[in-house]
């Protein structure tokens, strides 16, 4: 295992592109400081062109040198990996991951739902960029996505205006966007790479009245999270030594006083355990306190929550939309596939139209829509089919319910409880 550690640092360290890139980038150089001698004297043209093919050919040959060393750490490492996680078979050669799926052919779908929104599709990536940062990216791909569709609708004797109304590409190009998710990247950079809060310390207070209405607590946090790197953070020095103990604990008390009073009404069980905290300071390690000073997530955690309060109050979900469509899509694909292998065997076709006929294991976060499965027909509930409580508390779904009761009392599958199916409350899920 060690050796599978530091072959992955190694790897993680020198087996990258970035030689790569900057061989192609001095190829770049070259080609366009070419190109601009040739336009200043074009007579030359030839004698230009002559002298490029050695600089041109030794900058490519660097390039396939690169992409082969990277490939070569890459292979090492693999083998390793195989080495120390075998794959267990009874019989034959064992195989890669690599091996077994390189060759294989991604299930194919008569209907294609995505193709026929193609405007939607482009909003959702021009999003995704937006959201990571990737502004002049996306500008780019806007530009080129809507002239796509303009020419399109041209062919078709259609115009675009309404479509990209509808999905809100007009939106996306309004520098108003941008300079948003450019404000909320220089916050959560002062955030994680400088230790800062105020940034966002002074967000969340022009914020105020909008978290107030989410009942978000971020002010809170990030002011509580400020008291709590003052205490023990950016005095320097030995965390024991005392003269820094008692500058940190005066800095954090004042901002205590100048900044957190008005949370009091609030959060007054919480500012008493910050405060708290002072009696036992410096021996916060043996304090009842522990846990709220010496968090080492504490900052990855006020992050996220920014960042989930940050895209909500611009009405977007705190994670990428596109994101999580495309993880989803990479955990489910497996399963249907061997599901279309398991059907191609039997002979068998998939007969439901707005279900999927097998159940896949999603992350709790990625979890949107509630579902109930009914116990008794093992079938997910629809509109025109909901789940109905019943009076001892358990739940089957409506068809079920009048198939088991036949309009008369009937007991209970899973307790032994009588009740009437007029009894039975519809729930809304």
């Amino acid at each position: 295992m060690e050796a599978l550690i530091a072959e992955h640092e190694k790897l993680s360290k020198s087996g990258t592109l970035s030689e790569s890139l900057d061989d192609i980038q001095r190829i770049i150089d070259i080609l366009a400081r070419a190109r601009e001698a040739a336009a200043a004297s074009p007579e030359d043209t030839s004698v230009i062109l002559t002298k490029l093919q050695n600089p041109v050919k030794s900058s490519f040959e660097d390039v396939r040198k690169d992409l082969e060393d990277v490939r070569k750490q890459q292979s090492k490492y693999a083998k390793l990996l195989d080495k120390v996680f075998p794959h267990h078979q009874s019989s034959g050669p064992r195989l890669t991951l690599y091996q077994k799926f390189k060759d294989k052919v991604l299930p194919q779908m008569e209907y294609d739902a995505l193709s026929s929104q193609p405007a939607r599709i482009n909003r959702a990536i021009a999003m995704h960029l937006l959201r990571e940062g990737q502004f002049s990216v996306a500008s780019t791909f806007l530009t080129e996505a809507t002239r796509k569709e303009s020419l399109d609708a041209t062919t078709e004797d259609l115009t675009m205006t309404g479509t990209e109304q509808d999905v809100g590409l007009d939106t996306l190009k309004s520098e108003d966007l941008r300079k948003q998710f450019g404000n909320m990247y220089y916050i959560l950079h002062q955030m994680k790479n400088e230790r800062n809060l105020l940034p966002a310390i002074e967000w969340a207070r022009e914020k105020r009245e909008e978290l107030a209405k989410r009942v978000s607590n971020l002010e809170f946090e990030l002011g509580k999270l400020q008291f709590i790197w003052l205490f023990i953070g950016p005095h320097s020095g030995s965390p024991n030594s005392r003269p820094d103990v008692l500058l940190g604990r005066q800095r954090a008390l004042d901002y205590a006083r100048n900044e957190l009073s008005h949370f009091r009404s609030r959060y007054f069980k919480e500012l008493q355990q910050l405060c708290g905290a002072i009696a036992f300071c410096p021996n916060l390690e043996q304090s009842p306190y522990r846990r709220m000073f010496i968090n080492n997530d504490s900052w990855d955690q006020i992050a996220t929550a920014f960042t989930k309060e940050f895209c909500s109050l611009l009405g977007l979900s705190a994670d990428s939309p596109l994101y999580i469509a495309a993880t989803a899509g990479a955990i489910a694909l497996p399963h249907f596939s061997k599901l279309e292998v398991i059907m191609k065997a039997k002979g068998t076709e998939w007969t439901t139209e707005h279900e999927i006929p097998v159940e896949v294991p999603l992350p709790p976060s990625y979890r949107f829509h509630s579902i109930f499965v009914c116990p008794v027909s093992k079938e997910q509930t629809t509109d025109q089919n909901p789940p109905m409580m019943m009076p001892c508390g358990h739940v089957v779904a409506q068809e079920s319910l009048l198939r088991l009761s036949k309009n008369s009392r009937f007991k209970c599958p899973y307790c032994p409880n009588e009740s009437h199916p007029r009894d039975a409350t519809e729930l809304y899920m």
